[in-house]
């Protein structure tokens, strides 16, 4: 055991302090704190560790609701009022360090109220426990061991009711955790769930769990247990529908239970609204990474036309019944990847992109740079891969707008969202 005291919380969560002058990054702790840790990980520049005891405890640390708090939500120990001034404080410095953007410290900050229950989506493991039976697990932060739960506070309670209706079917038909791979479960603003199970191998599961009112769909898929992803490889068995439908600014969509869809409805709307303000009736777009239209599609009275790109089949297929159900006449659907598509792209167009973690691929970036739409809005769940794309685009744009939202309270989780105008300046190839 070492002691430390943690000077500041940084991007990704940990609270960062110094030991023989390296910097250490510890989770369960907070600034001001002194300290008790236990090392994890140690590098050459850094070592990462687990807080085993406070000392010296912060004024606005505050008891987690649930004992698996590491998991799931480590800011679970933070005050709601610090939690969105530090999310302020760390996405200021995330987009100065990485995208060299200045005079940002007045951030703004959009949040919900609702700190617990405001997840739609939720991933579980499994694990075997003491009874020979299977619990729902997570991941240990930092860690590839799993620790058994009952549920995550984070997740709408429908989701958590219909997760233990399928572990006690579970347990009554003698399945083993081996066998199990992980359980997605979605629901809607209705209450209404949807649940895919993955299995590592094919193993006879009928006759099928039965679904009500509240849990409406039902799939079972074998996935390969070599690939780390849970990937629908072969359906096994279904029942019910496979997708919820959820209503944005009037337009009806449908999605399914792994496709992308946004977590926490009420900032999303935030956010869409936002996204709204800069785009006018006369625009062309282009959306990238479109999923099954959230965006562009609940905005569809607010442009021209559009054009939806996405590479993901389910996302595709959902995307084009979401046009059509809704009669929009202004949008069309392109099943491709974003950067295999330059011919796209024109001087007039606006962009509209959401990417996933990874931010926008390098061949978008130079397309472009290259043509140099009339403007990028650009939504980002991770700010870090945002502001180092910002930094790539400066060479011929310069922001706009710049705001950022907490999507996933009780988690260092941040989403922002930019947008940038032309600037004028000529093409530099640093990308």
């Amino acid at each position: 055991m070492s002691k430390i005291k943690i000077d500041k919380l940084v991007f990704g969560g940990q609270g960062l302090g110094r030991l023989d002058g390296k910097a250490v990054f510890c989770w369960n702790a907070l600034p001001e704190e002194e300290a008790e840790i236990e090392l994890d990980r140690q590098k050459k520049n850094y070592a990462e560790a687990l807080v085993k005891k406070i000392i010296k405890e912060s004024s606005y640390r505050i008891a987690p609701l649930e004992k698996h708090y590491l998991c799931c939500g480590p800011w679970q120990i933070l005050s709601w009022e610090k939690e969105n001034e530090w999310k302020r404080l760390i996405a200021s410095e995330t987009y100065y360090k990485i995208g060299a953007l200045k005079d940002i410290l007045g951030l703004d900050i959009a949040y919900a109220e609702k700190q617990f229950g405001y997840r739609n989506k939720i991933e579980y493991s499994f694990v075997q426990n003491k009874n020979n039976g299977v619990s729902l697990a997570f991941f240990e932060r930092a860690s590839h061991n799993l620790q058994a739960i009952e549920g995550c506070a984070l997740a709408k309670k429908e989701i958590n009711v219909v997760a233990q209706k399928i572990v006690d079917w579970l347990n009554k038909k003698c399945v083993q955790a081996r066998d199990l791979k992980s359980l997605i479960l979605r629901a809607n603003e209705a209450g209404q769930v949807i649940a895919a199970l993955f299995l590592n191998r094919s193993i006879e599961l009928s006759p099928c769990l039965e679904i009500d009112e509240a849990f409406v769909g039902f799939q079972i898929y074998f996935s390969n247990p070599e690939s780390p992803q849970s990937t629908p490889d072969k359906l096994l068995s279904a029942s019910g529908q496979n997708y919820l439908e959820e209503t944005f600014n009037g337009v009806k969509l449908k999605y399914g239970a792994i496709s992308f869809f946004q977590v926490n409805v009420p900032v999303f709307m935030n956010a869409l609204a936002d996204i709204g303000k800069f785009l006018d009736k006369k625009d062309e777009v282009i959306d990238c990474y479109c999923g099954v239209g959230a965006i562009s599609l609940s905005l569809n009275k607010q442009f021209k036309k559009a054009i939806l790109v996405e590479n993901g089949e389910e996302a595709v297929k959902f995307a084009e019944e979401n046009v059509g159900r809704n009669k929009i006449k202004n949008c069309e659907v392109i099943c491709s990847c974003i950067e295999a598509t330059k011919k796209l792209f024109s001087p007039e167009s606006v962009v509209i992109t959401d990417p996933p973690r990874a931010g926008l691929h390098r061949d978008l970036i130079k397309q472009l740079l290259e043509v140099q739409p009339k403007r990028i809005i650009y939504l980002s769940c991770d700010i870090a891969t945002q502001a180092r794309d910002i930094k790539w685009l400066s060479a011929r744009y310069e922001v706009k707008f710049l705001k950022i939202y907490n999507f996933f309270p009780r988690t260092p989780h941040i989403e922002g969202l930019c947008v940038l105008d032309p600037s004028g300046l000529a093409p530099q190839d640093d990308t």
